[in-house]
């Protein structure tokens, strides 16, 4: 995950928020924070994009 996440340049949290989107576009996530600066962070993993690729080598780590 650390890797993914150095590769499209965000934080193993914010790859793994975009990658429960990226799942399902009915998904609603809510991730708690008092925060603001997770809170940015948190908000900033729905703009991530993540390739097929990407999202089929997450999908193995889910797996495993």
């Amino acid at each position: 995950m650390t890797r993914v996440a150095t590769d499209i340049g965000g934080t193993p949290l914010q790859v793994a928020l975009a990658w429960l989107l990226a799942r399902s576009p009915n998904l609603l996530l809510i991730p708690g924070t008092s925060n603001p600066l997770h809170l940015s962070e948190n908000l900033a993993a729905a703009t991530l994009e993540l390739s097929a690729d990407v999202q089929a080598q997450l999908d193995t780590i889910a797996i495993a």
